[in-house]
């Protein structure tokens, strides 16, 4: 903003500040953590009722409104193992520096504009959230996040024994299924269930002092984030385009929000919205909502639940008299139910919701999203080539492969990264250190399998290759490895376990000549190569069936996996 001041003072300026926080991993120095320690230690039930009587006291909600009751499927504070608490208490005060963290640099943001002098004539717009906070960490919480991204639960045990690494840059942790809910009081239910507003519904503060007259106030109409948009247009008395490079634009389907800014009670002028996440459906209309749980539980990475069946059951809530969502009045209103629930229908096909999936894993797997890489079995890469992301690469997961890197080693030896992918939590790398190449793979931060050469690189040119030879029969299995050089066989190794679907939903990549991210094995941050990689081919030999791609498609996102009853893939 300073430079663009400085460089076109007359100029408006438009930011959108999307910092990623507080999404996991859950990461910030110690100095952040510190100061909530034993903030949390009367669990979570204590800190939801804590939470609801400050909001009524602050009346960011209305007076009278209910807190809701917790979830069957979720574990109350004092039936939750005690040696496991402290683990639970630390992963909230991991998050809780987080978001200090976070609010502090939203301050720095707010700070320069006030010393730019522009603060009074901008329009600031500051939402928390994401669909409600995230209930992905599993009922003990989570290590790292490629475990439930994987469908693997952790073993709480091990959590306990590491739990001086969270908040650390060695681990991607994330917090307890049930401090989520705490973090959606007064509501019902998290993030992934948009039936209920703890998995819609978030905080949103509005300033413009040159334009607003009265602050501090606020604001009771319903409205959806596809109003933002609507609204900056209409604060800048600008239209939207109805054309692009000459491709004409759908139209915008949100309406702006600026005619609450100085009437509170005008009537809102969004009668309607629809929710759908993975089944979790609701629709709102003019004070009332109709809320379907379909049963799918944000924890649980591989499931399914029936459609239109048990445990399915949609409820009705009169949001007018009933802010949070508290007393289902579904029996009392038959026909209101009804009539939403077709309105829900004509919503969805309105704007193409339809099918409705809880398909997840099937979602993420490389196999079942459109790729240039589709039947290709050979990649060349080259030296250089780094950041490029893991769905957008080669997939050398549930694979036999033959790697080959053509290396040009100088006088006196060589060390850095040849090639790797993904990073401490999981991945795999071919490394030299001391002039001896070495191959590590990562199993889920866990499990660190080091074939090492026995011989170090010759100088000049090189062929250095990997064979890894699958053991089929599923995913996620082991394999053996087999490290030459310029043919000889100079290593080999066993991997007992591969990781099935991800390495990363955190950034990680793959990379050639460096790591750009953390680092796969035991060497430090970047690496880079000291010689010089001409290129690296990559030889897949695919050994999933039919059945295995069967399963896939139509198992593991219909729940028959291993992987959704919390075993071993």
């Amino acid at each position: 903003m300073r430079s663009q001041r400085a460089s076109a003072p007359n100029k408006p300026f438009f930011v959108y500040y999307a910092p990623g926080a507080t999404h996991s991993p859950h990461q910030v120095w110690p100095e952040w953590i510190e100061g909530f320690t034993g903030t949390f230690d009367e669990g979570w039930d204590r800190l939801r009722e804590d939470i609801h009587a400050r909001q009524i006291q602050l009346g960011v909600i209305p007076a009278g409104t209910l807190l809701t009751d917790r979830p069957e499927q979720i574990p109350s504070w004092a039936s939750y193992d005690e040696r496991y608490r402290p683990v639970a208490t630390r992963l909230m005060e991991v998050y809780a520096g987080f978001l200090a963290h976070t609010d502090a640099q939203v301050g720095r943001l707010i700070d320069a504009l006030e010393d730019l002098g522009q603060w009074d004539n901008t329009l600031f717009i500051y939402i928390t959230g994401d669909n409600g906070a995230s209930a992905e960490g599993t009922l003990n919480g989570a290590w790292s996040c490629p475990t439930y991204q994987n469908g693997l639960p952790e073993d709480p045990e091990w959590l306990l024994e590491h739990i001086d690494d969270l908040g650390s840059a060695r681990r991607e942790n994330h917090y307890n299924v049930a401090w989520a809910w705490a973090l959606d009081t007064p509501f019902q239910w998290t993030k992934q269930v948009a039936s209920h507003f703890g998995g819609t519904r978030n905080g949103m503060a509005l300033s413009w002092p040159s334009t607003i007259a009265r602050g501090g106030e606020l604001r009771s109409q319903f409205h959806h984030i596809i109003d933002i948009v609507p609204t900056i247009l209409d604060a800048a008395g600008i239209e939207a385009p109805a054309a692009v490079n000459g491709i004409e634009q759908k139209p915008l389907e949100g309406v702006t929000m600026r005619y609450t800014f100085d009437d509170a009670d005008a009537p809102s002028t969004r009668p309607t919205q629809y929710f759908e996440i993975l089944g979790n459906r609701a629709l709102y209309h003019d004070g009332w909502i109709a809320s379907c749980f379909h049963g799918r539980l944000p924890w649980v990475r591989s499931q399914a639940v029936p459609f239109d069946a048990p445990p399915e059951r949609w409820e009705l809530y009169n949001i007018a008299l009933d802010f949070s969502q508290a007393v289902d009045v579904a029996d009392q209103f038959p026909d209101k139910l009804a009539e939403l629930r077709a309105l829900f229908d004509v919503e969805c096909r309105k704007y193409d919701v339809y099918p409705l999936s809880d398909a997840t894993v099937a979602r993420a797997l490389p196999e079942n999203r459109p790729s240039l890489l589709d039947d290709v079995t050979t990649v060349t890469l080259y030296g250089g080539m780094t950041r490029l992301p893991e769905l957008s690469t080669v997939n050398l997961k549930n694979t036999s492969f033959e790697l080959t890197a053509h290396l040009h080693v100088p006088t006196g030896g060589a060390q850095g990264v040849v090639i790797g992918q993904g990073g401490n939590m999981a991945g795999w790398s071919l490394y030299v250190q001391d002039n001896v190449p070495s191959y590590v793979y990562n199993y889920l931060g866990r499990e660190h399998t080091v074939i090492t050469s026995s011989d170090p690189l010759p100088a000049g040119e090189v062929r250095l290759s990997v064979s890894f030879r699958y053991d089929g029969g599923g995913l996620g299995k082991g394999g053996d490895v087999l490290l030459r050089i310029d043919g000889r066989d100079v290593g080999v190794g066993r991997i007992e376990r591969t990781v099935p679907y991800l390495f990363s939903m955190s950034g990680e990549t793959l990379d050639v000549g460096a790591t750009t991210g953390s680092p796969t094995g035991p060497y430090p941050a970047h690496f880079p190569f000291s010689g010089q990689v001409d290129q690296v081919v990559i030889d897949t030999d695919p050994q999933l069936t039919q059945e295995d791609h069967d399963q896939i498609a139509h198992g593991l996102d219909r729940g028959h996996s291993p992987l959704a009853r919390g075993g071993s893939p």
